[in-house]
């Protein structure tokens, strides 16, 4: 596999976001009067859309879940939750080498773009993207098959083998299916080998070493 256009996913993929996730979860949950929850169930919130999540995770109905959204938004964005964060080992060199060989690089994150822009330019990861693509908002363009398309589009390519996704969870595996690329899936993040295998992942790797191997490039 040796695409010319790689799309990543944020979360559990270029970043170790949990910390200010996590955090800004817990502190949601509170303030709509919630008991709090186990970091297993925490975790899960990392990478779907996030009303989706308070909905099937916590079992909020849309009007506490959209309250619980703006609760936690307040503490990720306005009080800095979103840099509770880092970037993975060997990300910056696999990037490098990405763009050295000639490939074109895009993000594609079910958060809001305002939000992983901010991300990106706080780690200095902004340089390394052409296109970077999120949710409007938690319920426009927030489902990952439409945030690929909308890279894909912004990138003027069509889909199909010149492309692929990377990323962590089971959504980014079938967003990027629905719109014909394939996915690796990277087994740092927060989904497991077993849930990006059930989705049908086209690779799956272990480390930043073997997804530059799986790319064609080679990570320094």
């Amino acid at each position: 596999m040796r695409p010319d256009v790689v799309l990543f996913d944020l979360d559990g993929t270029l970043t170790e976001s949990a910390p200010g996730i996590t955090r800004s979860i817990a502190f949601a949950l509170d303030a709509i009067g919630m008991p709090p929850v186990d970091d297993a169930t925490l975790l899960r919130f990392i990478g779907p859309p996030l009303r989706e999540s308070f909905r099937t995770i916590i079992g909020l109905d849309d009007d506490t879940a959209a309250h619980a959204v703006a609760a936690f938004r307040h503490r990720f964005v306005n009080d800095g939750g979103m840099f509770e964060n880092s970037v993975y080992p060997g990300v910056f060199d696999l990037l490098e080498g990405l763009l050295d060989s000639g490939r074109t690089l895009a993000v594609a994150t079910a958060k809001p773009r305002p939000t992983a822009v901010a991300i990106l330019e706080h780690f200095a990861l902004e340089k390394y993207f052409d296109v970077v693509c999120g949710a409007i908002n938690d319920t426009e363009r927030a489902v990952k098959a439409d945030i690929v398309a909308e890279a894909l589009s912004a990138l003027r390519i069509s889909a199909g083998p010149r492309a692929v996704m990377v990323g962590d969870r089971s959504h980014d595996v079938v967003g990027a299916h629905a719109v014909g690329i394939a996915c690796i899936g990277v087994g740092w993040g927060y989904g497991s080998r077993a849930e990006l295998a059930d989705a049908g992942a086209d690779v799956i790797v272990s480390d930043v070493d073997e997804l530059a191997s799986a790319l064609g490039a080679v990570a320094e």
